[in-house]
């Protein structure tokens, strides 16, 4: 687990992955690869959405 992750309510990561740094991770998805870093990731199974997930993740730490 990386630094700076977000793991929202409902998500799974099922078994042992490696998450990455700066990784948000939607609500509700179901982790089943490894997260690369900066990444925005949603779905079942959960999917890249957005590589900018540093900018993301400094904006949900900073407001929240």
């Amino acid at each position: 687990m990386g630094n700076n992750v977000v793991i929202s309510s409902g998500s799974q990561i099922i078994g042992p992955k490696t998450i990455g740094d700066n990784v948000i991770i939607g609500a509700g998805s179901v982790v089943v690869h490894d997260i690369s870093d900066s990444s925005v990731v949603t779905g079942v199974p959960a999917k890249v959405i957005s590589n900018d997930g540093e900018r993301h993740t400094q904006y949900y730490l900073k407001n929240y």
